[in-house]
């Protein structure tokens, strides 16, 4: 989809020859909830209406667009017509009616299986997104000293009023192919990010130009914002971690001695992460603190902080060019040999770790 508003029955939500497999539904709104640049406004704003007239209500006087949810709400904040919130009637009653229909349907067994192969799949890297972005927004406002800002607590209460368009994608995903009055709100996550319904007013907000996640679906970048808006509000992060710029920034010039006087203990783990322990390890000019037949133990022992503990194992599969590759595995602090750590890493105590082929 993505390209206009869905029509009565022919969109993703709707029913029929329309409606699509639980995989193809996932798929289509893992995509949407990565979905990065500017939105087809027609669009989205179609699916407004859409939205507005399956709850019942007369469409919003208008329509208005900010670059970020920041903008977002720093706009919804100026508009003193706004009217009452609908969001419960637009969003949160017709949830929960489909999700109460398609539970009746499905059987609870059904719904859960229904579930855990939908929406479940994308739940836990959505809804941190979502968090993450709240937070960098209160954080900015909670910056702010200049008379007449929004207020960080008069931001926060607005942000309860927001829909938020492509992240809902894990819900959205559940009720494809299973009925059509979510189109709407479907229509308006394929193209925008958060929104904000009000009686008289919508406001509405562009998807980020940059998204960068690792595998996990974690906010994860080293050199920039790992989301980034047109308008300047953006999020660093590494692996998940908060982050800040000027933080990242440095992460270029890391020593080992840099690293160590970190007081911060999550920071000292990202800059191990980016340093990358086995160039820790040589530039320390640590020792090993034991090897057997499974590999080389090493011990980081870190100020205020547990031991960062490494196995170095060689594989003996040869490298097409004929050399074997090094591989490092981090254990537990308390792993005292190698072979424990290998062990560990199959879920086995070192006493029942026999491997019959070493690969």
């Amino acid at each position: 989809m993505g390209d206009g508003a869905m029509d009565q029955g022919d969109g993703a939500m709707g029913e029929g020859d329309g409606a699509m497999g639980e995989g193809d539904a996932y798929e289509r709104w893992r995509r949407v909830a990565a979905a990065t640049g500017p939105a087809d406004r027609a669009a989205a704003e179609a699916g407004i209406r859409r939205a507005y007239a399956a709850a019942g209500l007369p469409a919003p006087e208008r329509v208005l667009w900010a670059d970020s949810p920041l903008a977002g709400v720093e706009l919804v904040a100026e508009l003193a017509d706004r009217g009452r919130s609908v969001r419960e009637e637009v969003r949160t009653l017709p949830w929960a009616e489909e999700r109460r229909r398609l539970h009746d349907a499905l059987g609870p067994a059904g719904w859960t299986a229904h579930w855990q192969a939908t929406g479940a799949r994308l739940w836990d890297p959505t809804r941190a997104l979502a968090e993450r972005i709240r937070t960098g927004i209160l954080d900015v406002l909670g910056d702010r000293e200049e008379p007449g800002a929004l207020t960080e607590r008069a931001g926060r209460e607005l942000l309860y009023d927001a829909v938020l368009g492509q992240q809902d994608a894990a819900w959205l995903a559940a009720f494809d192919g299973h009925g059509d009055r979510l189109a709407g709100l479907a229509a308006v996550a394929e193209q925008a990010g958060w929104w904000w319904p009000y009686e008289n007013v919508v406001v509405i907000c562009e998807r980020p130009v940059e998204l960068h996640r690792d595998e996990a679906g974690r906010l994860d970048r080293g050199d920039g914002p790992a989301l980034a808006h047109r308008d300047g509000f953006a999020l660093h992060a590494w692996r998940g971690m908060s982050v800040t710029r000027r933080f990242l920034a440095g992460l270029a010039y890391l020593t080992p001695e840099r690293i160590r006087a970190e007081e911060n203990a999550e920071l000292r783990r990202v800059m191990l992460e980016f340093f990358g322990y086995e160039r820790y390890l040589e530039a320390s000019g640590a020792r090993p603190e034991g090897r057997d037949e499974a590999g080389v133990l090493w011990r980081i022992e870190l100020a205020d902080d547990e031991d960062v503990v490494m196995v170095e194992v060689v594989n003996s599969t040869p490298e097409p060019d004929g050399s074997h590759r090094t591989y490092w595995l981090r254990v537990p602090p308390r792993t005292r040999t190698a072979r424990e750590g290998v062990a560990w890493t199959f879920g086995l105590g070192a006493e029942a770790y026999e491997p019959l082929v070493q690969t």
